[in-house]
């Protein structure tokens, strides 16, 4: 009975659409909406004096700084080391739907792969008015941002953390990577600095149940911790690559999501940064980072202490190198294919 009101409602919705003055409705609708918006300067106007016009937006500081990383990269390592860094108030992952802001949401529960973190929401404290601005589908939704996307909320929300912050803010995130043109119009002023991890470790630790999603069974048993579905499902209209009908194979869906998200990063950020090279040297890398910043060098030695260098390479155990570099090549052609027709098309 279900099925057949379905089937009834679905034809009655298909012949409503059918209709000539529907479909010149959709069509003026849709002829509006795409029409490009002509490229004006907003000039002075000659009825606003000097002083009215100086507004100075926690927007335009030149102190704020953004992480950007994807999940299981390393960026809560980085973010503990601004924490414990003198004159910064290091924010994690704003976006994060267990609102730290939020005292009734947020619970206590901390990864336990995340070493020496005793909570994640200390510097949110008395910010609970954060939640008139929040809105959770910041996770999921229109996770790709021009220059020139409306998001009034997310820049209030954003302004607010760097309000709020004593000293320097440092907001760490793992939901911006698609976002930075917008951050980048937003926050002129602010560094923007790019974490990034070897694809196939990244991987690997994405996996919650490896004996499940082994390398020959991980196409039909893949099992989304990490939001890689919901990336994916957002993010294919614009990068059809990402769709599931495309690329069935998950590994080949993640390394497209890792491989757009660093060239992303690569253009917008101030100082990019390995995950390897973090670890590995963390004196030398801290001490280029602080530099960059104009942070003091005396913390340096203790920061160092809190880095335990995790075990590199540790895909050899998942699958032998052909498995990984097949996959990879393929992605790596269509790649060059779309985003190559892409700059065609804006050239």
């Amino acid at each position: 009975m279900k099925e057949l009101l379905k089937t009834k409602a679905i034809n009655i919705f298909t012949k409503f659409l059918k209709r000539v003055e529907i479909q010149k409705t959709l069509e003026d609708k849709f002829q509006y909406t795409a029409t490009t918006v002509p490229q004006i300067d907003n000039l002075k106007s000659p009825y606003i004096t000097r002083e009215h016009n100086q507004i100075i937006s926690p927007s335009e500081r030149d102190d704020i700084v953004f992480i950007t990383s994807r999940f299981r990269s390393g960026s809560t390592l980085l973010w503990n080391l601004f924490r414990q860094t003198h004159g910064c108030t290091s924010y994690y992952e704003p976006f994060n739907e267990r609102q730290w802001f939020n005292p009734k949401v947020r619970g206590d529960a901390v990864d336990n792969t995340h070493r020496g973190v005793d909570d994640y929401s200390a510097e949110y404290n008395g910010m609970s008015s954060l939640g008139e601005l929040y809105d959770e589908d910041w996770i999921r939704q229109k996770l790709l941002m021009t220059e020139e996307s409306w998001a009034p909320n997310m820049k209030a929300y954003i302004e607010n953390l760097v309000t709020h912050a004593e000293g320097r803010p440092i907001l760490q995130f793992n939901r911006i990577d698609f976002r930075l043109p917008w951050i980048k119009a937003h926050f002129p002023n602010a560094k923007i600095i790019h974490l990034y991890r070897h694809p196939r470790d990244q991987w690997c630790s994405f996996l919650t149940d490896k004996k499940l999603m082994n390398k020959d069974d991980v196409e039909h048993t893949y099992r989304d911790a990490f939001y890689l579905d919901v990336w994916c499902n957002d993010l294919a209209q614009h990068y059809p690559v990402l769709d599931k009908r495309h690329t069935p194979h998950p590994y080949q869906r993640f390394y497209y999501l890792w491989k757009l998200s660093y060239l992303h990063g690569i253009k917008y950020s101030v100082h990019n940064v390995s995950f390897e090279q973090l670890t590995q040297q963390p004196k030398v890398e801290i001490k280029k980072l602080y530099k960059l910043l104009n942070i003091t060098s005396e913390q340096i030695e203790s920061l160092c202490s809190v880095i335990q260098p995790p075990k590199t390479d540790q895909w050899t155990q998942y699958a032998e190198d052909n498995w990984f570099s097949q996959l990879e090549a393929e992605c790596e052609h269509n790649l060059s294919i779309l985003l190559n027709v892409a700059d065609l098309q804006r050239s």
